[in-house]
């Protein structure tokens, strides 16, 4: 028993320590479990080999916690011990760790071989990597948007995308700009739009035609009846503009993408805490070179000598010579009427943020700018945007919704006072009286002051509203259905009371005027989509189908009121005398199609894109209402081939090559029909008005487009080059054919089977110069080649349009007559006699001369150090244009001032001069209209501008919650070199406000 004892006890006793051990082991373990499940607050930093990463997303795996990084790359999150932490960023390797316990991580991010590999590019119904891409799309982004003082997004773009021509058309805020995608492809003038490209704002087609163009030229002296759309949109809502130019990329536009396709993105929310930003800016700006006009002395000089020489007496009419003015005056014209400094200030506010499942972003704007007149109104925006996205937990279902708003109003004189400073006599008397009051001497002169009383109004409204939802149906097959709306009102108003007319003569409110048009677009759009992929081993297929309902409504109405009882009712049409009631227009737009886009890639080396669009248009006749169009793409990726895997230096090496066909509808609704306007009343009946013909066979427009090109990168992707080149031929154009008077009508518009030719070359560079922990400096430039011309046009000779179009030469010339001298002994003109009849007339004006640009291009340099950011863009253009030849006038012949270099006139004492003798009668007045139209007004207006320049610094104020402050200065169109005699080598319009040269400061604080 003793023994029994002795052995159990012992095991009793062992068997109590375990019991012992083992609940104090449960114990310990159950505060691990519930220690692991306590949140615990991380810090961190992200970077790469040389310093901290701004904006790496953080999430944690399977949840919803996100953050991101701030600008030096550090972050706070919560995260419980096991959970896995994402850390991930485009160009960047993404990186998972596993969370133990550790309070500091510092993150380790590894570039990707190729930052071509993360980039994703919009192509509109689909997005792709830019490293896969088989069409020609260029890209700019919010970096380079938000760095210049503009109010339209396409100023955004001169300089920065090969292929694409802008040009500023005024220096008048809420104006117009031209762009023009790889040339022109169909004859027409530049107001019918018909090169217009097709835009699409977040998936919602916008208008592509200006503003404006049926008012009855309420706005021609200002912006000449070109308001861009695209002012409605704050570019500072812009997340990246894309240009589609190619076949590839535009096919499946099919009939809207033959003059290329520009696709604005605007800013969405993402995966972040919630951030609030807070931005100011103020800008200045002047017009940034006057032309040198005479001096009072020589300009007194040349209107006595044109008396002199034409042996007529001073008539009393000649008020700058006869006494009434001061001979010894002189006003700088330039500096009086649009030398004033422009002022611009631009307030916003915007609210950010939400997880990896719903986000949003909330931005309102408002911008205030004066003009370089003499007068505190101008144009003014307040602009909203609202953007909402979710993406439901297993990721099947997602929506995207966002909406613009914007609010714009213009207030001007009713016509540009630039032509005014321009022509007025540098003697011509004071702008006021002592007294304060419009000086008009004695009736002498038309006080251009007097031109304030009158204004030029526009509001404009815009609305667009756009929300996409998709499903994940089955694995790989998703459906989506893309809805938009936009809303476009449009109102220009012309107010011309009679305080404007000199007083001595009396005027009442009997002479005012008032004129009214409204103009008001309404749009709506449904798409819907389904995409199915199929993946196996080397293979992947991602095809897409979809059908597009579009249909828009314009509607217009013009109004003129004259004779009012007084001015108080001058904006009521109704209280006027006069009244007269323009026939109204309303059109209708509807437009069909079925689109369906087949990609396949093979080991991700070998690419090939089908596209096909059969679309319907209310714009053709039933016989021609739809067009198929379609394109062809392919790429191969050549340095994954084993010969290229040796290249050490080679990086990355892609082959691409597209041909397709793109059309256009943009030739205005109803030009098929019978068409009818209003016309006079007889027996108290209106009358209709036939103005156009039918035409059974109107039918499309079309494009055939074919590119090839190469993209390579060298050393590490530290050089990114592409070269391509491209072809494009526009056929049944349509054009005023030549009718017999006996028709009642001059031409009708048809289907012409002449040919226009685009080709040239593109080139870009992107060089990643320098890159350490500090200092960055890389450089982007591109060029571009491009040349129009007319390939072929069968019965040109024999109708009107050959006084514009010549086979072989481009859309853009002018012919001309042939410059040849000046007679030193007569002081004649003297023109080349093609026909030798002795006489010069129209038969005589053979020499043709281009408009069109020989080659333009950008170079762009970003240099940062720590917070410190520097960029500045050059771009530069080779061309001619006409020069202030142009404009010319006899010497002396009016009371009209002259540019300086017209000083050099013909006389005994200077016979080789350079323009005709003074002479208010001159006899050989009869070659004044062939030098206006001839070589002698035509003159290289090349040039290189400092276009812009942003200087920016970035710091953080942890002390009062600040996540940055960023403060910057910036500049647009700062200096210019050219040998252009003339105000401005890019806006070459005689009497407007060109670019203007601007200055601008601001900050934005981010909480």
């Amino acid at each position: 028993m003793l023994l029994t004892l002795a052995i159990t006890y012992p095991t009793l006793a062992v068997s109590n320590n375990n019991l012992i051990e083992l609940d104090y082991q449960d114990q310990t373990k159950e505060k691990d479990r519930l220690k692991e499940k306590v949140k615990v607050k991380v810090t961190g930093k992200v970077s790469d080999a040389i310093s901290g990463l701004p904006g790496v997303y953080i999430t944690i795996k399977d949840s919803s916690v996100a953050t991101v990084t701030d600008l030096e790359g550090n972050f706070t999150i919560e995260v419980i011990k096991g959970q896995t932490l994402v850390f991930s960023m485009m160009g960047f390797r993404s990186k998972s760790i596993i969370y133990t316990y550790q309070t500091k991580l510092n993150i380790e991010l590894k570039q990707e071989t190729s930052t071509l590999d993360e980039v994703v590019i919009n192509a509109g119904y689909y997005s792709v990597k830019d490293r896969e891409r088989t069409g020609s799309i260029s890209r700019v982004t919010a970096k380079d948007i938000e760095i210049q003082p503009i109010n339209n997004p396409l100023q955004a773009l001169q300089g920065r995308t090969p292929g694409v021509n802008i040009t500023d058309l005024t220096g008048i805020p809420g104006g117009g700009v031209d762009i023009e995608i790889r040339g022109q492809n169909f004859m027409g003038t530049k107001t019918t739009g018909r090169n217009n490209p097709f835009y699409v704002v977040d998936g919602v087609p916008f208008i592509s035609g200006a503003l404006g163009l049926n008012n009855g030229n309420l706005s021609s002296t200002l912006f000449n009846n070109n308001i861009s759309p695209l002012n409605a949109i704050n570019p500072n809502d812009i997340e990246s503009i894309e240009i589609l130019k190619d076949a590839d990329a535009t096919a499946i536009y099919g009939s809207r993408g033959a003059n290329g396709v520009v696709l604005i993105t605007t800013k969405k929310g993402y995966q972040s805490k919630t951030s609030f930003t807070v931005g100011s800016s103020t800008s200045f700006s002047k017009v940034p070179k006057f032309l040198d006009m005479l001096s009072t002395q020589q300009y007194i000089k040349m209107r006595e000598e044109a008396y002199s020489n034409a042996n007529r007496p001073i008539p009393a009419n000649a008020f700058d010579i006869n006494g009434a003015w001061d001979k010894n005056r002189y006003t700088n014209w330039q500096k009086e009427l649009i030398g004033d400094t422009a002022l611009a200030q631009e307030f916003s506010f915007g609210v950010r943020g939400g997880n990896e499942f719903s986000n949003f972003n909330i931005n309102y704007s408002h911008n205030e700018n004066t003009t370089v007149f003499p007068t505190d109104k101008g144009y003014k925006r307040n602009s909203a945007l609202l953007s909402y996205n979710y993406k439901s937990k297993d990721r099947k279902l997602s929506i995207n919704s966002s909406t613009t708003y914007s609010n714009q109003s213009n207030n001007l004189p009713t016509s540009d006072l630039t032509k005014q400073a321009l022509t007025l006599a540098p003697n011509a008397p004071a702008l006021y009286n002592e007294d304060g009051n419009i000086n008009w001497q004695d009736g002498t002169w038309m006080n251009p002051m007097a031109e304030l009383n009158s204004s030029y109004q526009n509001k404009t409204s815009t609305i667009i509203l756009n929300s996409n939802i998709s499903y994940e149906i089955l694995k790989n097959l998703y459906t989506k259905v893309n809805v938009g709306y936009t809303t476009n009102q449009f109102e220009e108003r012309r107010i011309i009371p009679h305080t404007i007319f000199n007083p001595a003569s009396n005027p009442t409110s009997e002479s005012s005027e008032s004129y009214l048009s409204n103009e008001n677009h309404n749009s709506f759009i449904i798409e819907p989509q389904l995409t199915y992929i199929i993946s196996k081993d080397k293979h992947l297929i991602n095809s897409l189908i979809g059908f597009s309902y579009q249909q828009t409504d314009v509607e217009t109405l013009r109004f003129t009121a004259k004779n009012f009882t007084s001015n108080a009712f001058i904006k009521n049409m109704g209280a006027a005398k006069e009244k007269t009631v323009y026939p109204n227009a309303k059109n209708q737009y509807k437009y069909a199609s079925i689109f369906a886009r087949l990609n396949y890639s093979y080991n991700s080396k070998y690419f090939l894109n089908l596209t096909a669009r059969r679309d319907g248009s209310s714009r053709f006749g039933d016989d021609y209402k739809f067009g198929n169009f379609g394109a062809l793409g392919a790429a191969w990726i050549f340095s994954k081939e084993d010969f290229a895997k040796n290249i050490s230096w080679l990086s990355f090496g892609k082959l691409r090559m597209s041909y397709g066909l793109a059309g256009s509808d943009n030739i205005g609704d109803y030009a098929y029909l019978d068409t009818y306007l209003v016309g006079a009343v007889y027996n108290n009946i209106p009358t209709l008005k036939p103005t156009a013909l039918f035409n059974p066979k109107y039918k499309w427009e079309k494009t055939k487009k074919f590119e090839v090109a190469t993209e390579l990168s060298f050393l590490k992707d530290r050089l990114n080059t592409t070269i391509a080149f491209y072809n494009n031929r526009s056929s049944d154009q349509l054009v005023g054919l030549t009718l017999p008077t006996t028709t009642g009508f001059n031409s009708i518009t048809a289907n012409s089977p002449a040919v226009v030719e685009n080709q040239g070359w593109e080139f870009s560079l992107f060089s990643q110069n320098i890159r350490n922990r500090d200092f960055s400096w890389s450089t982007n430039f591109n060029i571009s080649f491009p040349k129009n011309r007319l390939v072929s046009y069968p019965g040109l000779e024999e109708g009107t349009q050959s006084s514009f179009y010549v086979i072989g030469q481009p859309l853009n010339i002018i012919k001309l007559y042939k410059y040849e001298g000046l007679n030193p002994e007569t002081g004649d003109f003297i023109f080349k006699d093609y026909n030798q009849d002795g006489k010069i007339t129209s038969n005589d004006k053979k020499h043709i001369t281009s408009l069109a640009p020989k080659f333009f291009g950008g170079i762009q340099n970003t240099i940062t150090y720590k917070n410190l950011s520097l960029d500045f863009l050059f771009y530069f253009v080779k061309k001619d244009n006409y020069n202030i030849n142009m404009y010319y006038s006899n010497p002396g012949a009016g009371i009209l001032n002259l540019p300086s270099v017209m000083n050099d006139y013909h006389s005994s004492t200077n016979p080789n001069a350079t323009y005709m003798p003074a002479n208010i009668a001159n006899p050989s007045n009869t070659l004044l209209k062939p030098y206006m139209e001839s070589t002698a007004t035509i003159s290289d207006a090349s040039y290189i501008r400092l276009k812009n320049v942003a200087l920016s610094y970035n710091l953080k104020v942890p002390k009062l919650k600040m996540e940055s402050v960023k403060l910057y200065l910036q500049g647009q169109n700062l200096w210019t070199i050219t040998s252009y005699k003339a105000m401005d080598p890019e806006f070459v319009s005689f009497g407007g406000v060109p670019p203007l040269r601007t200055i601008s400061f601001g900050a934005q604080l981010t909480f």
